[in-house]
């Protein structure tokens, strides 16, 4: 049998291709996810959302905006009924319908607070959506503050068809992507601001319990996407930093100052492009890296045939490389 990797530093790092950047005109395409065409969507700082379609000659055969939400969109993902769930960093969860671009708004508070800063979304079989809430305290321009000070105010919410948003968990440091399960047992949610992957247990003896899938990744956990053979993909939106280590051993006060300090430097992103596919059992089925990248700070990947298909929070286009072919282990 195949050796199974239990953590990512045991997973031998495969060379990630150099990836081609097409659709240039989408600025900060975060997220990106497929429909049910394998035609790419994505949400841009402008507040659009665009659908894209490949070619297996030039790179980009289509692109189009299909809605404008008013707000940021982040994650976002199709639902069963053609239209998109959509995570709006200013307006909360939305419904978007790509074939006449209109916007609903499927919730923007909890508990009687402003939902700000709603982030990745999941739709289970019978509706049931799960999606997070990255922070509390600081809003998707000061992301960095947040993930230096490690407020840990971050959020996994439930809203049930005709029900109203309800707080699974609180307390999670920079919660990001969300993604179900294979057989929907467990919700995966990233924790940027502890690199690492939780689980959130929906059925069986630990229902409504948490543990951790992965820990200890190398970088900075954002979206997640499923992918062939019920991976977890994953996108490290940059490698493990010694001084953001430093920074939450420290009090808070220290904390605080480093934040401010990172906000007036603006530091640029690393050059180097990361992604992960982790099986439903924790262990690392692949473990890319391409250290030297015109594409830096990647957010997002999703498996696309033979290829990846990568977004950014701060890149103008969306990357795409070739998926290399899965090492025999040693």
């Amino acid at each position: 049998m195949p050796r199974r990797h239990r953590s990512p530093a045991d997973a031998a790092v495969e060379p990630l291709p150099r990836p081609r950047i097409v659709a240039r005109d989408a600025r900060g395409p975060e997220h990106v996810a497929l429909d049910d065409r394998g035609r790419i969507l994505t949400g841009t700082a402008d507040g659009a959302i665009w659908r894209l379609t490949l070619s297996d000659t030039t790179g980009l055969a289509r692109a189009e905006v299909i809605a404008e939400t008013g707000g940021r969109p982040l994650g976002l993902v199709p639902s069963p009924d053609g239209e998109l769930l959509v995570c709006d960093a200013r307006r909360g969860l939305l419904r978007v319908d790509p074939r006449g671009g209109t916007v609903r708004v499927l919730a923007d508070e909890v508990a009687g607070a402003p939902l700000r800063f709603c982030s990745n979304v999941a739709t289970s079989a019978d509706g049931t959506l799960y999606f997070t809430v990255s922070s509390r305290r600081h809003p998707l321009e000061d992301w960095l503050s947040d993930i230096l000070e490690d407020t840990a105010t971050g959020q996994l919410l439930r809203l049930r068809p005709g029900g109203e948003p309800e707080v699974l968990r609180d307390g999670l440091r920079f919660a990001n992507g969300v993604a179900l399960a294979p057989d929907e047992s467990y919700l995966a949610v990233a924790e940027s601001g502890a690199r690492r992957i939780s689980r959130h247990w929906l059925t069986g003896p630990r229902q409504g319990g948490h543990d951790t899938l992965v820990r200890d990744l190398p970088g900075y956990p954002d979206n997640l996407s499923r992918g062939a053979g019920g991976v977890f993909w994953v996108a490290l939106a940059g490698p493990r930093e010694p001084a953001v280590d430093a920074a939450h051993r420290a009090p808070p006060a220290v904390r605080r100052a480093a934040a401010a300090t990172a906000k007036r430097l603006r530091p640029r992103p690393r050059a180097t492009l990361r992604v992960l596919a982790i099986r439903p059992d924790g262990s690392v089925a692949r473990h890319l890296l391409r250290r030297w990248s015109p594409y830096r700070m990647a957010t997002s990947v999703c498996e696309h045939g033979h290829r990846l298909v990568l977004g950014s929070l701060l890149e103008r286009g969306i990357a795409v490389c070739a998926l290399p072919a899965a090492q025999d282990p040693p």
